[in-house]
């Protein structure tokens, strides 16, 4: 066995891990169903249960598991807005009839979704209720509603809601002349049922309250004398109790939270846009006001109320959520930073600056001699961003080329760029307008560096530019010399600190040459021209890797050992899968890291005995791909900004790139893959059946393999 494929001997220090009570979660396919692929829906709920689980892990901080809630209830958002809308959109046009690649039909989809979705929210709130919340008191960090506070407390919050929310609130009573409200997409609201006459002699029944977006959710009560504990009210609870002076005179029956899910992808027609950027304009405006999936609501709610609501939104009883909390449970994810204490969360830790970085030379300089691999964010994301800064400023830098898909709002990427543009140098921009949910971001982008010369590109109408690319052209000399950065992830500061990823700086004149190629198709127009050592989509990524799987099998049937690791966020394309299962029966060792979504069913006796699939959820998201082919010993090794799926493959385009340094390529297989298949190694394995199970060892001596890679690189 080569030495690449051993367990790593130098193990970090072992930790007892507290199984929490997702330890295995449901079977994901009906009894009925036994296809060869596990429904897409159902595999990213299960995916969220296991981000659940460490809300209930008790060896995690107790405001870092109050995260975890409320990335739940985030991920949740994005399903219901993408996913549901989208195969609800499909079942009214193909009435719910038509299979998905599971063999469920869109209807029984929903139906199984909606059950496991809301088994999901009722144990995510009894985890906040039960678990979470006593957990804070004891720590001294009070999260109340208003009846809980004291009368000191009570008359605090009063006079803050007298004068820091009543003045902005606008209560809409409804009757013929003031119909429902349009209600914001995720928005806060209010349903007021009530009874009596108003001075102008209407009689009140029903009266909505939309909460304003800039109003924190979370408001922190005045400490009292010498008092150490912290409390917190929900704006919800602050809003409810003061219902009588939001109505005055009126009778109130009940006051009701409410907030509405809708459907929120952007639809652009590839042949009709002739402006894509004014289209999206277009469709941002109406964003918010598409057509309802979910609506959330108390759980106290009346049923007249709720009548009412589910008629407005054209909304089935199986389309509620009835919560015992905030309906809008994601926005806590603010407390723990309004929180100084440092013992509740987890331990900070400054990313590593590589240590043979720091002799002074100009990144330029180093690239000439070998290859930078980090990995991110154990060591710090400031080298890529010392990289095009440096561009920037270097006099002999005369271009620079940039993908951009997700930057943030504020970026010293972009200011970087800006500057390269005002030093007289050609920066082109290949900038992602279609980036879901960054859409508005990169606009504004887009908009700013036109303003001063730079060269936008918005890349290919129907093709996503989600590869993550930096070229930079210097003069040295008489020659022109390209150096490049190459990732996994986004250029984004924030999500470089939170998503594991992989970056390659490199002179090497073989790739510079071809992303340069690369950058020239986005660009421009002329026919496609093959590429020897870059994997890139809608091209050659897909016909690439269904060629290496193949590779992989004759190989062993010619006697050899074929092996296949990888890693990536989703694999749901059905003819990898296909291929997969053909190689695993040809007795190809397979092993998948998959951190979400999975269609593939392992261990099938028949069809993918030779496969395992596993799941890593920690404190960072695993976010980077990877592909290994055994190849007869030549390792093949391959990073990417591509998951295995069908978009990634024939609607975007993305890049594979190779690892060809032997030292490096070795580091991104112990620390991206093999610390994840390590015997005592904390993961979820996946059942064939869909379900996934959390991995002991025999000892009880588990490990986080991020915990073992900040210990390593601290």
């Amino acid at each position: 066995m080569a030495r690449k494929e051993q367990l790593i001997e130098s193990k970090p220090k072992s930790r007892v891990y507290q199984s929490p009570r997702l330890s295995k979660t449901e079977p994901l396919l009906p009894q009925k169903s036994s296809g060869i692929y596990i429904n897409r829906e159902l595999s990213l709920i299960s995916f969220n249960e296991r981000v659940l689980s460490l809300g209930q892990d008790r060896s995690i901080p107790i405001l870092e598991r109050l995260k975890y809630l409320c990335i739940v209830a985030n991920n949740l958002d994005e399903l219901f807005e993408i996913r549901v809308a989208g195969l609800k959109a499909r079942s009214h046009e193909e009435l719910g009839h038509s299979q998905l690649p599971d063999g469920l039909t869109i209807e029984e989809t929903l139906t199984i979704l909606g059950k496991r979705t809301q088994s999901l929210v009722q144990l995510q709130y009894e985890i906040l209720n039960k678990s979470v919340i006593p957990e804070l008191k004891k720590e001294g960090i009070n999260l109340l509603n208003f009846l809980e506070l004291d009368n000191q407390q009570k008359r605090w919050a009063s006079a803050y809601f007298k004068n820091n929310v009543l003045p902005i609130l606008t209560p809409l009573g409804l009757d013929p002349l003031h119909p429902f409200p349009k209600v914001l997409n995720k928005s806060l609201n209010f349903i007021i049922e009530m009874q009596g006459k108003d001075s102008y002699g209407r009689k009140g029944r029903v009266a909505i309250v939309q909460a304003p977006r800039l109003l924190s959710r979370i408001i922190e009560i005045p400490k009292k004398n010498k008092v150490t504990e912290i409390t917190f009210i929900n704006l919800s609870s602050l809003i409810e109790a003061h219902a009588t002076s939001i109505f005055p005179g009126m009778e109130i029956l009940g006051i009701f939270q409410f907030r509405v899910t809708r459907n929120s992808d952007l639809y652009v027609d590839d042949e009709e846009v002739t402006d894509l950027r004014q289209a999206l304009k277009g469709e941002l405006s109406q964003r918010n006001y598409g057509d309802a999936v979910r609506i959330e609501t108390d759980k106290a709610i009346s049923s007249f109320c709720l009548n009412y609501l589910l008629t407005e939104f054209k909304l089935e009883t199986k389309d509620c959520y009835l919560v015992d909390g905030p309906v809008n449970l994601g926005r806590l994810i603010t407390l723990p930073d309004c929180v100084a204490k440092p013992n509740l969360k987890f331990k900070l830790f400054s990313p590593k600056y590589p240590e043979y970085l720091k002799g002074g030379d100009l990144l330029f300089d180093y690239l000439k001699r070998e290859d930078i691999l980090l990995h991110h964010p154990y060591e710090c994301f400031d080298v890529v961003a010392e990289f095009i800064n440096n561009a920037a400023e270097d006099k002999n830098v005369v271009a620079i080329f940039q993908t951009i898909y997700r930057t943030g709002s504020t970026s010293g990427l972009m200011r970087s760029l800006i500057n390269a543009v005002n030093k007289g140098k050609e920066v082109t921009v290949i900038l992602e307008l279609m980036a879901r949910f960054d859409e508005e971001t990169n606009i504004n982008w887009a908009s700013k560096l036109e303003e001063i010369g730079a060269h936008v590109v918005f890349g290919v109408v129907g093709n996503k530019t989600h590869a993550k690319m930096c070229l930079i052209v210097r003069q040295e000399g008489k020659k022109l010399i390209r150096y490049c950065h190459l990732g996994t992830g986004n250029y984004h500061p924030k999500t470089a600190k939170l998503y594991t990823d992989f970056s390659l700086l490199t002179s090497n004149k073989s790739i510079s040459t071809e992303i340069h190629e690369i950058f020239q198709r986005l660009t421009g127009l002329g026919k496609v021209k093959s590429l020897r050592h870059i994997w890139q989509s809608p091209f050659r990524l897909h016909k690439n890797v269904i060629r290496a799987i193949k590779n992989e099998m004759m190989i062993t049937k010619g006697g050899g050992k074929g092996k296949i690791v990888a890693r990536m966020n989703s694999l749901v394309e059905t003819q990898v899968i296909d291929a997969l299962y053909e190689a695993s029966n040809c007795g190809v060792s397979i092993e998948l890291l998959v951190r979400g979504v999975c269609m593939l069913r392992p261990g099938v006796a028949g069809l993918s005995d030779n496969i395992t699939v596993r799941s890593t959820v920690g404190r960072f998201l695993e976010h980077s791909r990877i592909f290994f082919f055994r190849n007869n010993g030549k390792n093949d090794l391959f990073l990417s900004s591509a998951d295995w799926m069908d978009r990634n493959f024939f609607r975007r385009v993305e890049i594979a790139f190779p690892i060809f340094n032997e030292s490096l390529k070795k580091r991104v297989f112990d620390e991206g893959l093999q610390i994840h298949f390590t015997e005592n190694a904390i993961n979820w394995r996946m059942s064939s059946d869909g379900s996934y199970q959390l991995r002991k060892s025999s000892s009880n001596q588990t490990i986080s393999c991020q915990d073992g890679l900040l210990k390593k690189y601290s």
